[in-house]
């Protein structure tokens, strides 16, 4: 039997913070598209910049390839891949067209610049679980670390996600990416997560391979101490399930290397 190759989705993988996580890019560009250039990210140099949504994959292509897997035991069908995903102009539709499909929660990873757009906060609405993006707490270290596009600010950024945490009824968690350059900054970020209010802090550094070395076990536990009080999963800490993705080479390239 000749194994099935997919375009646009990929996995399912072990997410330390998701269990069994099947993949859906609604991106799916062989260049990497996104409005953020982080130091860290794994999925290379940024090739193509964008601010503008716009649909990149047509929604029937996305749910044709859904409809075509085989069945497999996952826990959230998550939006992410070599890019924003909210950039997808037709997000919205996806996720309505998934539900008809799968019972599975959906989740999103998203870097969250452009969360102060109102379509994008509809199209959050429709996930279950909202995974926001929040390495910086100025926009010295925004440009230092994330690398937005021209014109991002950080101020705009923070605002949308302050606007979107107040009405949204699903699972929203803070996801911060600690490396040398914000290390030091744990408890300015831990100030204003107290502030946003998120259900969860997710603590990470970059253990994939990318231009950047992580903190050890020693330092996240460290800066730890500074989110106490609140529910914090951490990277070191975190247990992953088996999983054996339906497409080795599209999962590569979109999450990198994976164990």
């Amino acid at each position: 039997m000749v194994k099935k190759s997919y375009r646009y989705i990929y996995g399912p993988v072990a997410s330390w913070r998701l269990g069994r996580s099947l993949g859906i890019d609604p991106i799916s560009s062989e260049e990497k598209v996104c409005t953020f250039d982080c130091v860290y990210c794994q999925a290379g140099a940024k090739k193509a910049s964008a601010q503008k949504r716009k649909v990149f994959v047509p929604t029937k292509a996305i749910i044709e390839e859904i409809k075509s897997l085989p069945r497999i035991k996952i826990d959230y069908v998550t939006f992410s891949g070599k890019g924003e995903p909210t950039l997808a102009k037709n997000l919205g539709e996806i996720i309505k067209e998934i539900r008809k499909i799968h019972k599975e929660r959906t989740a999103i990873i998203t870097n969250a610049s452009l969360m102060d757009r109102q379509d994008v906060q509809e199209d959050l609405r429709l996930i279950d679980f909202v995974m926001a993006k929040f390495d910086a707490c100025s926009e010295e270290l925004l440009n230092r670390i994330n690398r937005p596009e021209k014109g991002m600010k950080f101020e705009r950024i923070l605002k949308g996600i302050n606007e979107f945490r107040i009405g949204y009824k699903g699972k929203f968690a803070l996801q911060i990416m600690f490396v040398e350059d914000n290390k030091k900054r744990a408890y300015g970020l831990a100030e204003m997560a107290r502030k946003i209010n998120p259900d969860e802090v997710q603590l990470n550094t970059p253990l994939r391979p990318c231009p950047v070395k992580p903190l050890s076990k020693k330092d996240i536990d460290e800066i730890k101490k500074y989110f106490s009080g609140m529910n914090i999963v951490s990277v070191y800490d975190s247990v992953r399930k088996k999983t054996d993705p339906l497409d080795k080479e599209q999962t590569l390239k979109r999450r990198g290397a994976y164990d």
